[in-house]
């Protein structure tokens, strides 16, 4: 028996002082982080750092948090961020987001976001690499409004991206109950008629990169996608309807060889309401509907678009034709 109480205090004092070296440790890590920002000429500004959690967990409370990337001209202000860990593999991290306003602000203007239990989710594989097994933030009700009103908001927020095999991630995206603001509608010119909310907008896509996504991607580069399987990308709203899925390959400039599939349904409503929001200049109207009507009109029905195009060479073909230039995919 009293070897039994040796033994058990022993492993406890060894348990605790690993606690408190690896709790040390994640505070410490979280201020050197924000001081190496600075350093970079951020804006890097950290009330505090307090400790908790013992024995199981490893805790980080930071408070009076400001992050500004003068290069990229975003910038974050929170008042707390909740970082916990278990005390046994601290890469894999649990980040709880003020339900408080959160400050947004980037080139397009400044917002507010707010967001019912918001969690960030990072899980690391074990090594000097941290090479990521999943990332997900997920979230109850939130909503982004700015001094003319709520912008959008969701009854629910579902990001996550899932390491399957080496370089290869699954991507899923969902908001539930999205409903553009006041304001936006307004530029869309919606009648009151027309419903509130999306009833569906999902994506779901399997991408492959160039390397894994590890502790490189913040010290050198991004890794860039190399094959890309969009399985579906879809947005429902009231009589609209919007569906993309593409099987693609990505070479080392960003140029994408494959298929792009297309399904839109009422798609004159859909140029509506991109020409209302500035997407579609007015001049370009005519020649846009042409097209889409053309297309239309060959797959069946004139007021469904049912379309495969091929992207090679940096544009979009419709058979043997080029029919517009297609964007770089490549990740700054």
């Amino acid at each position: 028996m009293r070897k039994l109480i040796i033994i058990t205090a022993l492993a406890g004092a060894v348990w605790s002082g690993w606690w408190w070296l690896a709790s040390a440790a994640l505070r410490g890590a979280t201020t050197a982080w924000f001081d190496a920002r600075a350093i970079e000429g951020w804006q890097a500004d950290l009330g505090g750092v307090s400790g908790g959690g013992f024995p199981l967990r490893l805790r980080a409370g930071l408070s009076d948090i400001a992050l500004a990337d003068p290069d990229a001209g975003l910038a974050i202000q929170t008042s707390a961020l909740d970082i916990e860990a278990p005390a046994y593999w601290p890469g894999d991290v649990r980040v709880a987001l003020d339900a408080r306003p959160i400050l947004l602000a980037s080139p397009l203007g400044r917002s507010i976001l707010t967001m019912q239990d918001g969690v960030l989710a990072l899980n690391l594989h074990p090594g000097a690499a941290l090479e990521l097994e999943a990332l997900g933030w997920t979230a109850a009700a939130w909503r982004v409004e700015d001094d003319t009103g709520v912008q959008v908001q969701a009854d629910s927020l579902t990001l996550t991206m899932d390491q399957t095999s080496g370089p290869t991630y699954d991507f899923e995206a969902r908001a539930d109950a999205f409903a553009p603001g006041g304001d936006i509608r307004a530029r869309l010119r919606l009648s009151d008629s027309f419903p509130r909310a999306f009833d569906s907008l999902t994506l779901n896509a399997t991408v492959t990169f160039d390397r894994p996504w590890d502790k490189r991607a913040l010290d050198t580069a991004r890794p860039q996608p190399r094959r890309i399987a969009l399985h579906l990308a879809e947005a429902r709203w009231g009589d609209l309807s919007l569906n993309f899925a593409a099987d693609l390959s990505v070479d080392s400039a960003g140029i994408a060889d494959g298929t792009l599939s297309i399904q839109a349904e009422n798609w004159r409503r859909i140029l509506d309401l991109a020409q209302a929001s500035g997407t579609l200049l007015q001049r370009m109207r005519p020649q846009a509907e042409s097209i889409l009507r053309t297309l239309a009109e060959a797959s069946g029905n004139p007021d469904t678009l049912d379309v495969d195009l091929t992207m090679r060479d940096g544009a979009f073909y419709l058979g043997f034709l080029p029919i517009a230039p297609a964007p770089r995919l490549i990740l700054r």
